[in-house]
């Protein structure tokens, strides 16, 4: 069996099932989300139509299973999927369209071909809940049309969550009625590093784009019909340069500023003044009208305190509170927006960095400094989703070599992709750990053909090892071979075994590769003064 990610057991038979022209599919009312996306995926490139009616395939509700468990059975005369809820029934019929060649993921015919699937069992469950991806969309754009296909992909692999990164310093992406300059002014830069900051190299192109709401509201349900969760980012109180920008009175500083054309970690914040306050707390209004899932990410990391540390208004805040200092400041800061989301059922998430000041129950952490800080989350009783920087950042490179556009970070290889796993060790609370995410930050990916290259394979084998219990690596290199042929056959331009192909590199932006000794000395330093 080729599929990915693999199943929790299948059995393989001698014979097949073969698709005609007259081949009915029919499933129980419960279920006809996954009969409907069945036939639209396969029609166009195998030309079945799938009429209604009893026999060929049937997808039926049954008792007992997960939400996102599902059994397929496949005999010479029948196809039979059984789901106790609805994403277990499209998980299931994801693994038959894998079941098929691969020109069954093309968007028109190409030959004429005999569709079959072979005599199989298989009984199959997620080991993960939270299965997801974050791609930054604020660094660069990603046109809704590119981020309507990812969602496909995501959907694909059986992840379950987008976690869109929306708003950052270099750009704000959504549309906010109430204040129309955050993406009038908020949404565009006038130019963008050509490779690592350090090159102090720019290529002079304004970048910019932003989601009208009916685009989100599309998006959303688009993501919604294909199980996938869509978690909108809106990070504060750092990363907030572009809004700044658009309105200055939300700084620190009293003076204009541009939308920031360099990457790192800028020193404008928000002010904490009620008018501010109140400004992100109508932001958040829309935000929680436009996404109707339960979690919402209000950031946290990353925050300088310099501005706040030299601000009279800030340090009449904190004489007001009785807070002792910024890092209180932005405690009590962020508390006011993770209480004003849970009273509204809505669950925050926020960085792990929220940890130092004390967080309330009901806050998600997003544990990406490392296993320590997702231990702490856990032990703390809050809810983890586990994306360590060095483990499930895709941006970094993917091997050694000059050859790799724009290599930063460490090397993140499919292997070591492939054996993360999120629970850290000797971690009772596991029952905390969600699941986790893999992460698309694209300060150096400038384009949808430069995202599949960081993303793929990379994120087929994080897929597999949030879906699969039982992991064999060179079992998956086996199947990825013939999965690689899906990914051709959708168009995805991922990264060879062997290498980036000629066009695939990027001589022209160099990058600022990185020891995993470094990265490691890194994490030591931001979690040495932590306290469990």
């Amino acid at each position: 069996m080729t599929t990915i990610p693999a199943p929790a057991s299948a059995t393989i038979g001698d014979g097949c099932f073969t698709f005609t022209d007259t081949t009915p599919l029919t499933a129980d009312p419960a279920l006809d989300r996954a009969a409907g996306w069945l036939r639209q995926a396969l029609a166009p490139a195998t030309g079945l139509q799938l009429p209604e009616g009893p026999g060929g395939v049937e997808i039926r509700l049954v008792e007992g299973l997960d939400p996102e468990a599902y059994r397929l059975s496949a005999t010479t005369r029948s196809v039979v999927i059984e789901a106790t809820g609805q994403a277990g029934a499209f998980y299931g019929a994801q693994t038959l369209r894998q079941l098929l060649d691969p020109a069954a993921f093309r968007a028109g015919r190409t030959a004429d071909r005999t569709w079959s699937i072979p005599e199989i069992t298989v009984s199959d469950a997620p080991a993960y809940g939270w299965r997801g991806c974050l791609i930054d969309v604020a660094r660069h754009f990603l046109p809704k049309n590119d981020l309507l296909r990812y969602i496909d992909l995501l959907a694909a692999h059986k992840l379950n969550v987008l976690h869109l990164h929306l708003t950052d310093d270099q750009g704000w992406r959504l549309e906010i009625r109430k204040y129309p300059k955050l993406t009038k002014v908020g949404s565009w830069r006038r130019e963008s590093p050509l490779g690592a900051r350090r090159h102090r190299m720019y290529d002079g192109r304004p970048h910019g784009g932003y989601y009208t709401q009916d685009d989100i509201r599309e998006i959303v349900s688009y993501a919604a019909d294909r199980f996938v969760t869509v978690v909108p980012e809106i990070d504060l109180p750092g990363h907030t340069q572009a809004a700044i920008a658009a309105y200055p009175e939300l700084g620190n500083l009293g003076t204009p500023l541009d939308v920031r054309t360099d990457w790192g970690v800028g020193e404008n914040v928000l002010n904490v003044a009620d008018e501010t306050i109140a400004f992100f707390t109508d932001v958040l209004d829309e935000v929680i009208e436009l996404f109707p899932g339960e979690y919402i990410c209000v950031g946290g990391d990353e925050t300088p305190k310099t501005q706040w540390n030299a601000s009279v208004p800030a340090k009449e805040r904190m004489r007001e509170l009785g807070l002792r200092d910024a890092d209180e400041l932005q405690t009590w800061l962020m508390r006011h927006f993770t209480d004003y989301l849970l009273a509204r059922g809505r669950k925050p998430v926020g960085w792990d960095e929220l940890l130092e000041g004390g967080l309330p129950p009901g806050v998600t952490v997003g544990a990406w400094r490392g296993p320590t800080c997702a231990a702490m989350a856990a032990r703390a009783g809050h809810d983890v989703v586990v994306s360590p920087f060095a483990e499930t950042y895709l941006d970094f490179r993917q091997a050694e070599g000059e050859q790799e556009p724009v290599p930063i970070g460490s090397v993140t290889s499919l292997r070591s992709i492939y054996a993360f796993d999120p629970v850290p060790p000797g971690l009772a609370e596991r029952d905390r750990i969600l699941g986790a995410q893999a992460a698309l930050w694209t300060e150096h990916i400038d384009s949808p053909r430069l995202l599949d290259y960081m993303a793929f394979p990379r994120l087929a084998a994080f897929a597999e090892a949030m879906w699969s219990e039982e992991r064999d690596f060179d079992d998956f290199l086996v199947r990825l071979a013939v999965h690689e042929k899906r990914l051709d056959a959708l168009g995805v331009e991922y990264r060879p075994a062997g290498g980036p192909h000629p066009w695939q590199q990027r001589p022209d932006a160099p990058g600022h590769p990185r020891t995993r000794a470094e990265i490691d000395a890194q994490l030591a330093t931001w979690t040495s003064n932590l306290h469990p």
